[in-house]
């Protein structure tokens, strides 16, 4: 066996953990998995206020659309009625 053989059967040889290393391992994950859950839940939470912003913004819009097209008619109405009334004169 040469050398690098020894040392690397030296470094990669099994070894019992520390006491209390199992204990520290749960109780740290743990910590995280609560944290994670709190992070995803506040993720979720700006996702769906987003979303429902951006549909709001959409609604609005087709109420401004539809105002709009009522405020061309109603124009449309009072161009009409005006021009009728200059063709009358005219004649």
């Amino acid at each position: 066996m040469d050398w690098l053989e020894q040392e690397l059967r030296k470094a990669l040889a099994r070894e019992d953990p520390p006491e209390g290393f199992e204990r520290r391992v749960q109780k740290r994950t743990a910590r995280r998995a609560f944290s994670a859950r709190s992070w995803l839940a506040a993720a979720a939470s700006v996702v769906i206020a987003m979303g429902a912003g951006v549909g709001y913004r959409e609604y609005r819009g087709h109420v401004a659309k539809e105002q709009v097209k009522l405020a061309m008619r109603i124009a449309a109405l009072h161009a009409n009625h005006i021009q009728t009334q200059l063709r009358g004169i005219m004649r």
